[in-house]
């Protein structure tokens, strides 16, 4: 591109001639509107710095837990036990606590159940299942005494008033609760259990009560659970023991503490292999998966104990028909971790789950050297019933997935552990702070992969997403995810997001720029919560740049965007001297704008201007130093952005 020093930049008017411009419809581009000076909502402070990092006072309160759980295959039924030991770092003292029951959504009282279609959808609950935690008991244990806890259940929710204030800035309360569940075969795309030839998938999540976080900027967060809506969670560690039937393999969260107690000798080996292995490991093959041999004899009940330390949740899954392999992934710093994949025998070719494991070891190793490192001792991908849904070492991906779409959801659901589970953001307010940051993040893994192995051969037209980003049934991605449409989910929560940080990277700043302030924003944010002004805040202030104009236009509210050329004529009437081309921003919506000059004497030029020249108004006119008639003048020659009407983005028009 031509650098924008050797541009002359005049303002209307600066050369006395006339300029002839098309007829184009009145525009509703405003500039007091879209470079308004005033748009944070509020001061930074000692807890959210005004530089989009935590500030000196930052805090936030944490939950610890361990759990025991029975899985009961006859009955399908989880019958556990949980203490919580919950920490207020806060300067507040708290006479009451709130905790998820986010396993309430499956009993037919649930308000998720009332506020489901007739038609159902991916979210709804598709059969007459009614289930929901049994609580058996639950007690408080303050200051060394062990109180009956005063509580109340309301849908997915459980109020739990104190016997005394909880203290500020490190006073410590435990919970012991007691419940049981039955397992929804289809639990509204999170979990669920599978029928294979070799028996039940089960796939284990919102299988325990939860903390709500309380902070700064809400107190005590309890939207209920409806759904659509995903997670917000406190950061703490937990152990937790899973008792299953002995043929059963266990896959979970976290580090596998007791690996000699459940496993054969041959499997013992086959992990130390692969543990060293850049390539996939059988640690139980498709013929083993029927052979007694490949479970340790004499107990008919194992209990697998798992670790996963600062982490917001875990999740586990568990099957006698499970194929499982491994392999090492290799993480920035010297680490090693695990990839593993477990899947029935029915999916176990090469052209379905037998690449599942490399596509995890791919995707992880990509993001880890991207974005942060990888956090986990393990990478599990499951294969069952659930779609796609992510945890923390762990994800669920549809049992029929291959090729191309294992790549796909396997890359996607292991991006979540980067974005919502290393940055710790309020899934259930702000869908588009993880699924579009992961989305962005997705493309790029798409590129790396085996030398694009998957890289989508049709190229990206930005145009054609114009009017679902921003037509009239669209919708703000300030739009809390139980209030977003469905039909308008996949682009508010994913393709708009992440096609906005696309922007940011290709157009806005640059690739290196944005690469480190994201990267910047990341490390900022383990392992904390960050607002979405957080985030706008920190690439503002690393990039150096203002960026209120987009978050406004393309975060907050849904502008259109629209840029044409208007004109071209010559200085003094001689094209030798230099041409002035004119061109307009026609919607709210201002960028900066990439046009492409082609001469009659074949040369061919672009040049990039600064979004600035949009702050005087919706027109703008400039020198180019032309040498020969001007053939053609091209706004965005690429089709990067939504611009609404391509016709008069070329000059003659076509």
């Amino acid at each position: 591109m031509i650098s924008f020093k050797r541009l002359l930049l005049a303002a209307g008017g600066a050369i006395g001639f006339c300029l002839p411009i098309a007829a184009q419809e009145k525009a509703a581009y405003d500039q007091h509107e879209a470079f308004a000076p005033v748009f944070y909502p509020a001061y930074g402070d000692d807890v959210r710095a005004a530089d989009g990092t935590p500030g000196p006072g930052y805090w936030q309160n944490r939950a610890d837990y361990t759990i025991n759980a029975t899985l009961d295959e006859t009955k399908h039924e989880i019958t556990a036990s949980t203490t919580i030991t919950y920490t207020n770092n806060s300067p507040q003292a708290l006479s009451f606590v709130w905790l998820q029951l986010d396993q309430n959504i499956y009993n037919s009282t649930a308000r998720a159940v009332a506020a489901t279609a007739i038609a159902g959808g991916r979210w709804g609950m598709r059969d007459k299942f009614n289930g929901g935690y049994t609580l058996t008991s639950v007690a408080v244990i303050l200051e060394g005494k062990t109180y009956p806890a005063q509580y109340t259940v309301t849908d997915t929710r459980m109020k739990i008033a104190l016997p005394k204030a909880l203290k500020a800035r490190g006073g410590s309360v435990r919970f012991s609760i007691a419940y049981n569940f039955i397992i929804p075969e289809y639990g509204t795309d999170r979990m669920g259990r599978l029928q294979t030839r070799n028996g039940w998938i089960y796939e284990i999540a919102q299988w325990f009560p939860r903390m709500c976080v309380y902070d700064n900027v809400q107190g005590w967060n309890t939207l209920p659970y409806l759904g659509q809506g995903e997670f917000y969670l406190e950061y703490g560690d937990i152990n937790y023991n899973i008792t299953a039937p002995a043929k059963h393999i266990v896959v979970g969260s976290g580090e596998l503490l007791n690996p000699k107690e459940v496993l054969t000798a041959e499997q013992l080996k086959r992990w130390k292999q692969a543990s060293e292995s850049d390539t996939t490991i059988m640690l139980r093959t498709v013929a083993e998966v029927t052979d007694a041999a490949s479970r340790p004899a004499g107990n008919t009940m194992l209990t697998w104990k798992f670790r996963c330390n600062n982490t917001r949740d875990v999740a586990w899954a568990s099957s006698p028909a499970f194929v499982w392999d491994a392999a090492k992934m290799n993480i920035p710093g010297g680490k090693t971790a695990l990839a593993m994949s477990a899947y029935p025998a029915e999916v176990a070719s090469d052209s379905a789950w037998g690449r599942s494991t490399e596509y995890v070891k791919g995707a992880v190793e990509f993001y880890s050297k991207y974005l942060y490192p990888y956090t986990y001792p393990v990478a599990v991908n499951v294969a069952g019933i659930v779609g796609g849904m992510e945890y923390p070492g762990i994800v669920f991906c549809h049992n029929g997935s291959r090729g191309a779409g294992l790549w796909g959801v396997t890359s996607h659901e292991f991006g979540h552990n980067w974005f919502p589970m290393i940055v710790g953001s309020n899934e259930r307010k702000f869908a588009w702070m993880d699924e579009g940051f992961n989305t962005f993040i997705n493309g790029l893994a798409d590129s790396a992969f085996n030398n694009g192995e998957y890289l989508s051969k049709r190229p990206s037209r930005g145009s054609t997403t114009a009017s679902s980003f921003t037509g009239n049934e669209s919708e703000s991605l300030f739009t809390i995810p139980d209030v977003i449409q469905g039909r308008n989910l996949g682009n508010m929560a994913y393709a708009k997001p992440g096609a906005g940080l696309g922007l940011l990277r290709n157009l806005i700043l640059d690739a290196p720029v944005f690469d480190s302030a994201l990267r910047y924003y990341v490390h900022q944010w383990a392992f904390k919560h960050p607002t979405p002004w957080d985030f706008f805040h920190c690439i503002e202030n690393y990039s150096g740049e203002t960026l209120d104009w987009f978050w406004r236009g393309w975060f907050i509210d849904k502008w259109k965007f629209d840029q044409s050329v208007d004109g071209v004529a010559y200085v003094n009437g001689d094209p030798a001297r230099g041409s002035m081309i004119a061109i307009s921003n026609l919607q709210q919506l201002p960028m900066p704008v990439v046009i492409e000059i082609r001469e009659a004497n074949g040369n061919k030029s672009r040049i990039k201007l600064p979004v600035e020249i949009w702050q005087t108004g919706g027109s703008w006119k400039f020198i180019y130093p032309s040498t020969s008639v001007v053939q053609q003048v091209i706004i965005d020659p690429d089709d990067k952005t939504p611009d609404m009407d391509r016709r008069n983005n070329t000059w003659p028009r076509l």
